[in-house]
């Protein structure tokens, strides 16, 4: 029977009172009876909607599962499962299921799904003969009520640890709403916690300086500046804050919800996460420090907005949320930080521009790359292009050559601390043109990262010799020629065994690159499911696709530059 999605749901708009009858922010207003808790499990959370991750916001709940997997995962609302991802790293297993009204949940990190869904996803990969899948269900083949259970919860993917990660989209956008606002069963009563206030010159990039921090005094749930009140040299001065959220009876630190800034009363600046995209997430970069947090420091959350961020949860006036003072001049600086309970806390201090001068030079050495603009670089070894949208904040490029005592030469191209939003394409020329083009990777090192790409030659014949990759974050780079093959290594299983008595068989492949480009098994000439969570192990789990008898088993194993290893296993079941 199809299921068809005619109920409607109507979003109207409150607006949330800030200072007195102010209107800053308009808040939506969603259904508050319409989802239940997706998990059999204590009704409590690990992580918040928009918390902050590394080049990420988090997008949805992190429902507790009681520190172990496999507790009952149901269906949120009525509606129909409308695709099944599965992936080693991200979200692992996940559900998305459509409803009423426009709605779709996600439900990720999931072990086993239900055996009917089970079975189904089994023949598609078998069919596409492959284990990471994205699929697409008609909306009339698995059809799902309110409270039915729909899988079991695991720490399949990026989880580290087990918990159902939740999310409730758009299903038209596709944007991610802060579940939160539906009326989720998690009890808070507790005001965010406001930890430091960073303060920034912003006559220079928020990158070539290091902010003045500022310790915080409390009193109820007003802060104040613990040294008294704020003195700068600069014309223009902009805040950021250190803040979290805790909930009733949890010590998690959790992410806030909204914080405004005003300059004397008036509100100027702020942000308030009622929905994200996938597509700006990683504008979270641009939300944060990225220098101070990259280098060791705290998360520190700007209350201005940069020239090169776009993101929709923002909202400032004309002056970005940047504090204008002549010499002499002060002015009543109050932030305001709130959760999604609408519970409060306030930072009050005063900043006044000193009369004297101090303004030290801001740092002018290298290439000025500014947001907004396309940005390239080019000299006899090295190419590069960032598209106009790639930046937050202008720097001054640096670039150097290291020539190491083996090996190509390191490229240094600027460093690690300014983040950028969108991949640039980077050129490296090999001097040495007999090596195999095919065989070329480029390496990204900073610190103890590293990241590898596959370097495609250049076809046109004005740049033979150069190889390009895309990357999106700067640091130091090498082009390296690989030449060896992955190893494949099996865990209790060997040639010409009786497997019998195994449940499964486990297979470790590793790379100098420790990037693996594909797994393929073959059971007497037939493609075999290997699942491969995490990149770790490739596993199978002996089902009906192995009867017993004699079986030729043939691995294959490629890495990034094409390497390709192949090991062959003869064995009885």
């Amino acid at each position: 029977m199809r299921f068809l999605l005619q109920k409607k749901f109507f979003v109207f708009l409150i607006v949330l009172p800030i200072w007195g009858n102010a209107q800053f922010f308009i808040q939506p207003s969603y259904p508050q009876d319409f989802f239940q808790w997706p998990v059999g499990a204590v009704k409590a959370i690990v992580a918040n909607f928009g918390e902050l991750r590394p080049n990420h916001y988090h997008m949805g709940l992190d429902c507790r599962t009681e520190q172990v997997v496999n507790k009952p995962v149901y269906a949120a609302a009525d509606g129909y499962i409308a695709k099944v991802k599965i992936e080693p790293f991200g979200f692992g297993r996940a559900i998305y299921i459509n409803h009423p009204g426009g709605y779709t949940t996600l439900y990720a990190h999931l072990n086993d799904f239900y055996d009917p869904l089970e079975k189904y996803i089994t023949q598609k990969q078998y069919e596409l003969k492959c284990w990471a899948v994205f699929l697409d269900i008609p909306p009339n083949i698995f059809t799902v009520k309110k409270g039915q259970q729909i899988a079991w919860s695991g720490t399949t993917g990026g989880s580290q640890g087990p918990h159902l990660h939740f999310e409730i989209r758009e299903t038209g956008t596709d944007k991610v709403l802060n579940p939160l606002l539906f009326n989720m069963p998690i009890t808070d009563k507790i005001a965010p916690d406001i930890i430091r206030l960073a303060a920034y010159d912003r006559s220079k990039s928020t990158y070539e300086q290091s902010p003045v921090l500022f310790s915080l005094k409390k009193t109820g749930n007003t802060y104040s500046v613990a040294s008294g009140n704020i003195t700068v040299y600069a014309e223009k001065t902009s805040f950021a804050i250190s803040a979290f959220d805790r909930y009733t009876g949890s010590t998690n630190h959790n992410g806030i919800y909204q914080a405004v800034m005003s300059v004397d009363n008036v509100p100027v600046s702020g942000f308030q996460l009622n929905q994200i995209s996938y597509d700006e997430t990683r504008y979270l970069n641009a939300h944060i420090d990225y220098k101070t947090k990259i280098n060791g420091g705290p998360y520190l959350q700007h209350l201005s907005r940069l020239p090169g961020n776009p993101a929709q949860h923002y909202k400032t006036d004309a002056s970005n949320g940047v504090v204008s003072l002549e010499p002499g001049q002060s002015k009543i600086i109050k932030i305001e930080v709130w959760d999604a309970n609408n519970n409060k806390s306030e930072l009050i201090f005063t900043i006044t521009r000193s009369n004297a001068i101090k303004n030290p030079q801001a740092t002018t050495a290298g290439i000025l790359f500014k947001p907004n603009e396309i940005n390239i670089f080019e000299n006899e070894a090295v190419k590069f292009y960032m598209p106009e949208n790639a930046l937050y904040d202008s720097f001054y490029f640096k670039y150097s050559k290291i020539n190491p005592s083996v090996g190509k030469p390191i490229y240094q191209l600027h460093n690690h601390s300014v983040p950028l939003q969108t991949a640039f394409t980077l050129k490296i020329k090999d001097g040495i043109l007999f090596l195999p083009t095919d065989k070329m990777i480029m390496k990204r090192f900073w610190g103890d990262k590293e990241e590898y790409k596959k370097a495609v030659a250049a076809t046109e014949e004005a740049e033979q010799g150069w190889y390009k990759a895309g990357f999106k974050q700067l640091g130091n780079f090498q082009l390296i020629a690989d030449n060896e093959p992955p190893e494949i290594t099996p865990i209790g299983f060997k040639d010409g065994m009786n497997a019998a008595k195994l449940n499964r068989i486990i297979f470790r492949v590793k790379d100098n690159t420790e990037e693996i480009a594909s797994f393929t098994a073959l059971l007497d000439g037939n493609w075999l499911r290997f699942t491969n969570d995490k990149a770790k192990l490739f596993i199978y789990n002996f089902d009906e696709y192995c009867p017993p008898g004699k079986h030729e088993l043939k691995i294959t194993a490629e890495d990034l530059a094409g390497n390709k290893t192949e090991k062959t296993y003869l064995f009885t079941r």
